[in-house]
């Protein structure tokens, strides 16, 4: 069975986290939209105060900030900042050929950790709860990255 395909548990299992971990991502962009449109603010550019169809009536009171879309942006942007390094240590880790259950453990769990952070920054949680959902997350990313030099160097 070859290591990069579905038949592959391991992989079957990272290619689902990872493709959670991206909606979730992307779906952060269509929340801040949402937050935009019901707040009628939290603009960034000039040129969002312009007329259009969709801001009939534009005003510079629009480009202030908007804690509601803020939060999410920062939410996006904590996600920018740890997704990438999931989707590339999840990946290099299948080639260290794990055994299924523990890839799932890895993989599901990071997933979980940050549905967690994500549902923690969005109730204004704590820092304290916040890294303390986040921790666990990290020390996976650590654990598969680590696991895989390993098996690369004894290679």
């Amino acid at each position: 069975m070859p290591m990069l395909s579905l038949q592959n548990p391991v992989f079957a299992a990272y290619a689902i986290a990872a493709s959670l971990m991206i909606l979730k991502a992307v779906a952060m962009s269509w929340l801040t939209v949402v937050r935009m449109i019901r707040s009628n603010g939290g603009f960034r550019s000039p040129e969002d105060i312009r007329k259009t169809p969709l801001n009939p009536n534009p005003d510079p009171a629009q480009l202030a900030p908007d804690e509601r879309v803020e939060r999410i942006r920062r939410i996006q942007m904590n996600d920018l900042e740890n997704l990438p390094f999931f989707l590339v240590a999840g990946f290099l880790f299948v080639f260290t050929q794990p055994s299924p259950l523990l890839a799932q453990w890895l993989f599901y769990g990071y997933v979980a950790t940050r549905l967690a952070h994500f549902l923690a920054y969005l109730s204004a949680q704590t820092h304290d709860m916040r890294a303390a959902l986040w921790t666990p997350g990290s020390l996976i990313l650590i654990y598969m990255a680590a696991k895989t030099l390993i098996v690369a160097l004894g290679a």
